[in-house]
């Protein structure tokens, strides 16, 4: 299989979160993908989810409840480790659907409301950072046309 380019940031969909058209960071520092999260909370076996952001725009307020999820052990770039939320969802790059891990950060602080780590881009990608958003590019030229 060609493993696609990507660069160091992009634009990406989630179908599956109601999320269209968001920003992230492609970190090859980080072993697992996040996602920032408003509001979490766990209540008889689900988990419901708010994807809001006074910095994101597109993150659209939607509550979304998992059945599906767990626990995990993130340790964090200054080496201090955080038990997180795991849910498993959809992404689209380059025009195709990939089943993705996220785990539920805050992250309303930072640039980018999404990092996507190197579990997810194992054997599916390659990472220029000379680029920037090389999906968005394609699925923009795939659906743009050109009128005579």
């Amino acid at each position: 299989m060609m493993k696609k380019i990507l660069g160091r940031t992009d634009v990406i969909d989630f179908p599956d979160l109601h999320l269209k058209d968001i920003d992230v960071k492609i970190d090859t520092g980080a072993y697992t993908s996040a996602i920032h999260c408003a509001l979490i909370k766990e209540e008889g076996g689900k988990l419901f989810c708010v994807f809001e952001s006074k910095g994101h725009s597109n993150f659209n307020g939607k509550s979304v409840t998992f059945t599906n999820y767990s626990l995990t052990d993130v340790k964090s770039s200054n080496g201090f480790k955080e038990n997180r939320y795991k849910i498993k969802t959809t992404a689209v790059f380059f025009g195709k659907t990939y089943k993705i891990n996220l785990t539920l950060s805050t992250r309303d602080d930072m640039k980018y409301p999404v990092l996507i780590g190197r579990q997810f881009l194992k054997q599916k990608f390659l990472v220029d950072v000379d680029l920037e958003n090389q999906s968005f590019k394609h699925t923009v030229n795939e659906h743009s046309y050109t009128f005579s």
